[in-house]
């Protein structure tokens, strides 16, 4: 098995406790389903910087704004792909970008 970074783009943010209640309810039940395969449920992130190499520093959140991260197991990138399909963030309106990590 390989590990893949999950990087979580937009989606909805609840604007009820009842409503964030049930998208914390659908984060659950897709770890819970993905068993072992879940190495780091990851956590939600606030709004980012970003340094450039010139050293000037701009709090817009960048192009393309995080708003988390998970680490899964799979068996290869098609896998982590099927994985990331079943993610409570695409009902949402976000996406996930996948990627490889390469152990050193």
């Amino acid at each position: 098995m390989a590990k893949f970074l999950f990087v979580y783009h937009g989606g909805a943010i609840p604007q009820s406790e009842e409503e964030g209640a049930k998208v914390m309810k659908a984060w659950m039940d897709w770890f819970a389903g993905l068993g072992a395969a879940v190495v780091d449920g990851g956590a939600p992130v606030g709004k980012s910087q970003t340094v450039a190499a010139n050293g000037a520093v701009s709090n817009d959140g960048g192009a393309n704004p995080v708003s988390g991260y998970s680490v899964f197991d799979a068996k290869d990138a098609a896998d982590a792909a099927r994985i990331a399909k079943g993610c409570p963030i695409l009902a949402a309106g976000g996406s996930v970008e996948v990627a490889p990590i390469i152990e050193m």
